[in-house]
């Protein structure tokens, strides 16, 4: 893909050194799932065409699938207007949410509260065995 400084350059990571990354599939437009990058995540991505974040809850660098196979193929980065959000273009394999969902995006609030409109397609005890 791309490992160009020029790119990272620009983008305004927020004061904790991290910016918000959106996955979504390429061919349909589902939006998969919200994570965090870090310059080292986001530099990865754009050198190997695999999506990697920042886990916040482990403190390091999360590279999708590595534990549950469930991979994101990286076929377009961009960012917003002011550089401050990451948009990525994906090819998802298999399911994108840790609950065994497609989406992460299962959740609709309506005016009986949120309301589950995705059930799992996979059992998340199958995903990190």
């Amino acid at each position: 893909m791309i490992a160009d400084r020029r790119v990272l350059d620009r983008v305004a990571f927020g004061p904790d050194g991290l910016i918000a990354a959106i996955a979504q599939q390429h061919d349909t437009g589902e939006v998969l799932m919200l994570a965090w990058m870090n310059a080292d995540a986001l530099a990865e991505t754009l050198a190997t065409g695999q999506a990697c974040y920042f886990s916040r809850s482990r403190n390091r660098l999360w590279r999708k699938g590595e534990s549950s196979g469930q991979t994101q193929r990286v076929v377009s980065v961009r960012l917003d207007c002011d550089q401050d959000a990451v948009l990525l273009l994906v090819d998802q394999t298999g399911v994108a949410c840790h609950t065994g969902r497609r989406s992460c995006f299962y959740l609709e609030a309506g005016p009986d509260g949120l309301a589950e409109i995705a059930a799992p397609l996979v059992a998340p005890d199958q995903l990190y065995r």
